[in-house]
């Protein structure tokens, strides 16, 4: 099995659940506070890869919930430097595995990777509390 690190926001919920199954799967999580960490743009960009700027964002963040950050209408430095200084607006968990990258916790994509015991039909990335797929697992 894999050793996956997990960067999350330390007390979230849906990281914890996302934890669980990984776990529950065999693999060995290495939690990171995402909070903590000196992030810079290449190290973003690693785990960006290929995916449209406005899914980099945390949709349950209070900025964004408010319209005061539309990640849709940001350009891709812009949108770094935003991450950089707040890493709550970063959509969660990021995950790494050796070299490999990803941002998010699509199941199915992750069982196609890194394999999972059990693929959930339920929606590991979406909040609970009712928010969007893109939101990383809870509010802020």
């Amino acid at each position: 099995m894999a050793v996956v690190t997990f960067y999350e926001k330390t007390g979230c919920s849906g990281n914890a659940r996302q934890k669980k199954l990984l776990a529950a799967s065999g693999h060995e999580i290495v939690a990171r506070d995402l909070r903590h960490t000196a992030w810079t743009n290449t190290a973003l960009l690693d785990f960006f890869a290929g995916i449209p700027v406005a899914q980099w964002f945390n949709r349950a963040a209070p900025a964004i919930k408010s319209g005061e950050i539309v990640p849709e209408e940001l350009d891709e430095p812009t949108a770094l430097a935003l991450l950089r200084d707040n890493p709550l607006l970063i959509r969660r968990p990021l995950l790494q595995v050796g070299d490999e990258k990803k941002v998010g916790f699509d199941a199915t994509a992750i069982h196609t990777w890194i394999g999972l015991k059990d693929v959930p039909e339920e929606n590991l990335e979406a909040c609970r509390h009712g928010g969007d797929p893109h939101a990383g697992g809870c509010t802020p």
